[in-house]
């Protein structure tokens, strides 16, 4: 325990984003960081499926070899570009000693990428998912990667992660600032929630976006590589080959589930109206990708649910109070929203009405 409290450590603030400390000390090797034009950037918020993305695009980049993307462990064949800790290589020596063309890998919001991927022009791809398995992935990622600060409790953890008080900051402000991003520049937006429903699909957007062409059988033998079951079994892909120094599997393995289920899965894990509530109000000044949903009362009238409770008039704001603190609401509602905003949003989407409550993609669990 003593060593375990010994290297785990804290956040520090770079340019308001929070961040591990000793990412900062190393943060001018990092702004620093010459790109080169054939460098193929991984970018996401925590916990959004980047190992995932990331053994796909080696896959690719091998044509569908699965041998080939045996050879290394994933940290080392797609290089962390932030990361330092202890002893040993930083990404950007990690990154410098690899040769073209390179799979680069982050977590840094868009305002902090090294200003060199832009001059030189490079492909990036960004990958979104719904904040509830976020926070739930997250936290039980800090519980077994011991280079990371104690989370606490979930309840805990979970006030921090809604006020931006963890790694990297807010997940709002990561997901939108590169969906701005991409309407300027030569990034592919990709989710992971249609990645799991249709991953032939989103690997076809891939080479797509790369102008490469592959055929059916080679990415089929990607698609299976890359599935959850094969990735979880395979030692260069799971993180088992890390040093138990920093990840304890025996807490939490790297892989955990792979899917959704808004925490569904996590003993005592009840995440309440007021909650679900909170999460809504944060959607202030989004862009239209997230949207905030209609409702559509029983009388067919139609309202919009503004970012924060206050804009909503006193007759609006008493009816969603009141459909947030019952638990048999007397009243049909249906939430209709486009699928992407309900997923990465998480929001429910299905009906209420006085007999029961049935719900197709539900925020929280009704108790």
């Amino acid at each position: 325990m003593e060593q375990e409290d010994a290297i785990r450590q804290g956040l520090g603030s770079l340019h308001g984003i929070p961040l591990f400390k000793s990412f900062i000390e190393g943060w001018p090797q990092v702004k620093a960081f010459q790109a080169r034009p054939d460098d193929l950037l991984i970018s996401t918020y925590p916990k959004s499926g980047t190992t995932w993305l990331s053994e796909i695009m080696d896959m690719i980049y091998h044509n569908g070899n699965a041998e080939k993307c045996r050879r290394d462990a994933i940290y080392n064949r797609v290089p962390f570009l932030e990361m330092k800790v202890f002893k040993g290589p930083s990404g950007v020596e990690q990154l410098e000693n690899t040769p073209s063309p390179r799979l680069v890998k982050t977590h840094l919001p868009v305002q902090l990428l090294p200003t060199s991927f832009w001059e030189k022009d490079c492909k990036i791809i960004y990958m979104a998912r719904n904040p509830k398995d976020v926070v739930i992935s997250y936290y039980y990622f800090h519980l077994m990667a011991k280079v990371h600060p104690d989370p606490g409790t979930m309840a805990e953890f979970l006030e921090n992660f809604m006020a931006g008080k963890v790694a990297y900051g807010s997940w709002y402000d990561h997901v939108r600032g590169w969906w701005e991003k991409k309407q300027e520049k030569k990034i592919l937006y990709l989710f992971y929630e249609d990645m799991k429903k249709d991953p032939r699909q989103e690997v076809q957007k891939i080479l797509q976006f790369l102008g490469k062409e592959l055929s059916e059988e080679t990415v089929e033998r990607i698609l299976h590589h890359t599935s959850f079951q094969e990735m979880k079994k395979n030692p260069a892909a799971n993180y088992e080959t890390m040093a138990f120094t920093f990840m304890d599997h025996s807490l939490s393995p790297f892989l955990r589930k792979g899917g959704g289920g808004f925490g569904r899965d996590v003993p005592g894990l009840y995440f309440s109206p007021p909650l679900w509530l909170q999460i809504f109000n944060v959607c202030e000044d989004l862009p239209p990708l997230f949207s905030c949903p209609q409702v559509s009362l029983e009388t067919g009238r139609t309202i919009s649910l503004w970012p924060r409770m206050s804009a909503l008039t006193s007759t609006t704001r008493s009816t969603w109070q009141a459909l947030t603190s019952t638990s048999r609401w007397r009243f049909e509602v249906l939430i209709s929203l486009p699928r992407r905003i309900a997923l990465l949003l998480a929001l429910p989407v299905g009906r209420v009405d006085p007999d029961g409550v049935s719900f197709t993609n539900s925020l929280f669990p009704l108790q």
